[in-house]
């Protein structure tokens, strides 16, 4: 069985937020060994850029010492994937070997320059941006989404 891990930055708050995260790690556990990697957010002295990308750096520190497996990035610079594309991407994935995916979120600065290099793949969800606590959330249903759609399942309709 194929380990997921959502590595990212901070803790959720929101009940809102924790109760539909808990909702698909639940439904993914028949497809996968799916996790949740939380790293300390980094505190943020002044909205300064040289504060931005100190912010960045010392979360990204954080976050690449916990890399594991094939490494997706989220980032806005990423591919934009469809559901189905998104799907039959990571259904390919164990037949190259890979056993293990962990999709990273970054703080509410985004991914230091040094996580998004070394990122196996870097994915988007669109140009928008989202709140990176909610992002796990999106992120947990595509993910059930994916395993759905690759089983011919009717939830994607």
């Amino acid at each position: 069985m194929i380990a997921i891990n959502i590595l990212c930055v901070g803790k959720i708050k929101e009940k809102y937020l924790k109760d539909g995260i808990a909702e698909y790690a639940k439904r993914l556990s028949r497809f996968c060994k799916f996790s949740i990697i939380e790293v300390e957010e980094e505190q943020l002295f002044s909205p300064s850029r040289a504060d931005i990308e100190r912010t960045k750096e010392r979360e990204g520190e954080r976050l690449l010492h916990r890399l594991d497996g094939y490494v997706i990035a989220l980032c806005i610079e990423g591919k934009n994937l469809s559901s189905f594309e998104l799907s039959d991407f990571m259904t390919r994935l164990p037949a190259r070997g890979v056993s293990r995916i962990t999709f990273v979120i970054g703080g509410s600065y985004g991914l230091s320059s040094a996580l998004t290099a070394r990122a196996d793949f870097k994915l988007s969800f669109g140009k928008n941006t989202y709140p990176h606590q909610l992002m796990r959330l999106i992120l947990s249903e595509q993910i059930y989404r994916a395993f759905m759609i690759a089983g011919g399942g009717e939830y994607h309709k």
